[in-house]
């Protein structure tokens, strides 16, 4: 049974955060709010919890997964940004839009997408995620919490608890989360290129 945790949105309880990022580190993986909508999130290195995600969501090997980072000084240690780049992604950072970008060697093979070498990195606007980030010293390994059988992304915590209770090892809930997923845009190119379009205003990458 995955534990629950219901923690405050804009001032998140210390206790509980240590808690959750203890079993981050001992190999669980969590659903957790962002400031677009629920991702499942383990471990940078973590193996068993990427083939646990792929087998929730459904996913194939060409699925870019997220790296979820606290701030620009961490994103700048797993993808490389140019200078061309680098204006429009600082400049939408902290929000709701994930960069796909070519990565470091800091990032594990299998995270990258097979053919590219890239993979997607965010900075989320959300208090929860950021006290997680900073307890852990590291980027979440993330993806949307989006079912294969359902057409938009679960928005309760305790949904998510009685639907996925022996999926996940927990579940943060500090209020109704969004239904968006974040806009992507690709930067990996000459010129940015949007994926999808999502919570965040794409209009700035056109």
């Amino acid at each position: 049974m995955a534990r629950y945790f219901d923690v405050h949105p804009v001032d998140p309880q210390r206790r509980a955060i240590g808690q959750v990022v203890d079993l981050i580190r001992d190999g669980g993986l969590v659903a957790y709010p962002t400031d677009s909508c629920y991702a499942l999130g383990c471990q940078l290195g973590n193996a068993k919890g990427l083939e646990r995600i792929r087998e929730i969501r459904h996913l194939d090997d060409r699925h870019h997964f997220t790296l979820v980072c606290r701030d620009f000084s961490q994103l700048g240690q797993f993808v490389i940004v140019s200078n061309a780049m680098f204006r429009l992604v600082k400049a939408s950072t902290p929000g709701q839009y994930t960069f796909i970008l070519p990565a470091t060697k800091e990032v594990p093979r299998r995270l990258l997408h097979a053919k590219k070498k890239t993979v997607g990195v965010r900075i989320p606007d959300h208090a929860v995620v950021q006290a997680m980030l900073e307890a852990l010293g590291e980027p979440l390994l993330s993806s949307t919490l989006l079912l294969p059988d359902r057409a938009e992304p679960l928005t309760q915590g305790w949904e998510i608890k009685e639907e996925l209770d022996h999926l996940v090892d927990a579940v943060i809930d500090s209020g109704e989360c969004g239904t968006e997923p974040t806009t992507v845009v690709d930067l990996s190119g000459d010129e940015p290129e949007i994926i999808r379009v999502g919570a965040g205003d794409p209009s700035r990458f056109e």
